[in-house]
């Protein structure tokens, strides 16, 4: 099957020739180099988050050399592979699912966020751990690795704009806005009044955070054991940044729709009457996945039309009308292990990002599976990590040089630790 890459180069060029495309893109600048969005004013690139706003002190990639610019695929594939082989098992590299197939080929581990921090600690001998995937990740694989290991990210620039919603300032904000409200003495049952959980798609400040104040982190795969694990903590939660993962996984729990207030970070008491933030159980921050966000409820009513039979399956971080219209949601991992567990012949209309979705539709061609978003539009930060920022970063590792180093500062690595060994501890 075709890369996704592949696939956005033929239909700029056939839209640059005003000839008919089978598909179309979100956007004609996925075509271009990511380094053409390296620039002094901080973006997230073209993609699924190309309208969100990219905060100030978001990182900045500095400018790829020229030679790295203008190498082809197949120079670039040669001098990965030769730089592999050179450095043997003094790097170790891992790919997230969501990564294009030129740069996936040569992962040593492919993997979710958590799966790829995990697997970090299992090459030992590694002096260098490169994480193709996005920033929150490296920062979770430089607090789950050995200090003596280098973390990369092969470009600075590739964030997230969800983690990006929730930060610090704005988290502590609504914090000490919550005990004004509740207090902070337990009730009866030991419960305190509240407790943070932040999903894995955040920043080590904010899973330091929860570490601080008795919270934890959560994955999509694991979040309702978490919940659970809360619940018997506390009497409410704070769940930050995802509102639809917290949403999605509380209302399969029971949690009813109008125990889970939406907090606004701009408005004070988050834009909440006292009296719902009382009668809360799950308090949801007001952030989001834009690749997620793509999917509806009408995409699913047309592949159902389209396809009769079809297994509709998606992530939890769709929003929730378009999880209530799925006949499955599930983290990554769920999907995949759900399409390689099917009935071969089993149609599949698959709403998460269309890199995995494609490669799926590849190991599995006793399946029919397809995207439920026609448009090719991929994560705008992992689409930043290109086989030229590979090549680079690794070729610098030949020359002694650990460009892009991703370590999180001892102030905050100890208590983010806390909350993922609390994670740890908790089984689905």
């Amino acid at each position: 099957m075709t890369s996704v890459n592949t696939a956005v180069q033929l239909i700029t060029r056939a839209q640059a020739q005003a000839a008919p495309a089978a598909r179309s893109t979100c956007s004609s600048a996925l075509a271009e180099g990511p380094w053409a969005f390296d620039t002094p004013v901080p973006t997230y690139g073209p993609g699924a988050s190309m309208a969100d706003s990219a905060p100030a002190a978001t990182p900045r990639q500095g400018e790829l050399p020229e030679e790295y610019r203008r190498a082809g695929d197949d120079e670039l594939d040669r001098r990965i592979t030769a730089a592999r082989q050179a450095l043997g098992s003094r790097v170790v590299i891992l790919g997230h699912f969501y990564q294009r197939d030129e740069v996936i080929r040569h992962a040593d581990f492919v993997g979710d966020s958590f799966q790829l921090a995990r697997a970090a600690t299992q090459r030992p001998e590694a002096e260098a751990i490169v994480f193709c995937g996005v920033h929150f990740m490296a920062e979770t694989a430089d607090l789950l690795s050995r200090p003596d290991q280098a973390v990369i990210l092969p470009n600075l620039a590739a964030g997230c704009s969800m983690a990006d919603m929730a930060d610090i300032d704005s988290v502590t904000d609504c914090w000490e806005q919550l005990a004004e409200v509740y207090g902070t003495e337990p009730d009866a049952e030991g419960r305190v009044p509240v407790l943070p959980v932040t999903y894995m798609n955040s920043s080590a400040a904010l899973k330091g955070f929860c570490g601080e104040n008795g919270g934890i982190v959560c994955t999509s795969s694991n979040a309702a054991a978490v919940l659970e694990w809360a619940f018997k903590r506390a009497q409410r939660v704070l769940f930050f940044p995802d509102q639809h993962l917290g949403r999605n996984t509380a209302k399969a729990m029971g949690v009813p729709l109008e125990q889970m207030p939406l907090w606004n970070p701009r408005k004070d008491l988050g834009g909440l009457a006292e009296q719902e933030l009382l009668d809360s159980r799950v308090i949801l921050w007001n952030g989001f996945c834009s690749v997620h966000k793509r999917f509806t409820v009408a995409q699913i009513e047309k592949a159902r039309a389209e396809h009769p039979g079809v297994r509709v399956i998606v992530h939890p971080e769709c929003p929730m009308p378009v999880v209530d219209a799925a006949d499955e949601a599930g983290s990554t991992d769920y999907i995949r292990k759900a399409i390689a567990a099917g009935a071969p012949g089993t149609t599949f209309a698959i709403g998460t990002e269309v890199n995995l979705v494609n490669r799926l539709a590849a190991e599995h061609p006793e399946h029919a599976i397809f995207c439920l978003d026609p448009v090719i539009c991929p994560c705008s930060t992992m689409y930043r990590i290109h086989p030229g920022y590979l090549a680079w970063v690794l070729e610098g590792l030949l020359e002694g040089d650990v460009r892009n180093r991703i370590t999180v500062a001892d102030a905050t690595a100890g208590s983010a630790r806390t909350a993922l060994q609390r994670m740890l501890a908790v089984r689905p």
